[in-house]
């Protein structure tokens, strides 16, 4: 069958050759993937000024609600920064804190990308494979060994 290349960001993998990784590499959608991915990892003020600089689409009114909150997301950030420029005593975020806010990024994620889904998982249907019956020749010997009939002895 030969190698196969798993692609981290799709989720999927593939035989391994120069033109089937080359293509899926430069296909859309691995593209798309590999955007989404390093998306999670930009900073807020850097996600505000690109879209911002876009056009308006289709989808304007909730453009304009994800532009309004990473605004408020930048302007938090900026107060707190401020915050800890004049050393006010600042106490740390919460675990509960960085949950919801990863919760938050994984969701928006995956509603803009269709690409993070995961398949379900295969499973074998209740009673596969069918329990059968081995031959003699490839059981394992009972607990105290096989009986030896009386006419092999030793004696």
């Amino acid at each position: 069958m030969g190698k196969r290349y798993f692609c981290d960001y799709c989720d999927r993998s593939f035989q391994d050759n120069l033109h089937n990784r080359k293509k899926h590499l430069n296909g859309v959608q691995h593209l798309r993937a590999k955007r989404v991915w390093y998306d999670l990892f930009r900073d807020a003020a850097a996600i505000l000024q690109e879209e911002q600089t876009k056009k308006p689409c289709r989808k304007f009114l909730q453009t304009e609600q994800d532009l309004e909150k990473l605004s408020a997301q930048v302007q938090r950030e900026k107060r707190l920064k401020e915050l800890q420029r004049e050393g006010a005593d600042i106490p740390p975020g919460t675990i509960e804190d960085w949950l919801d806010k990863r919760a938050q990024r994984l969701s928006a994620a995956r509603s803009s990308s269709s690409l993070l889904e995961k398949p379900a998982p295969f499973q074998y249907p209740l009673g596969w494979p069918p329990v059968q019956e081995l031959p003699p020749s490839l059981q394992a010997p009972p607990p105290g060994g096989w009986p030896v009939p009386p006419n092999l002895q030793w004696g």
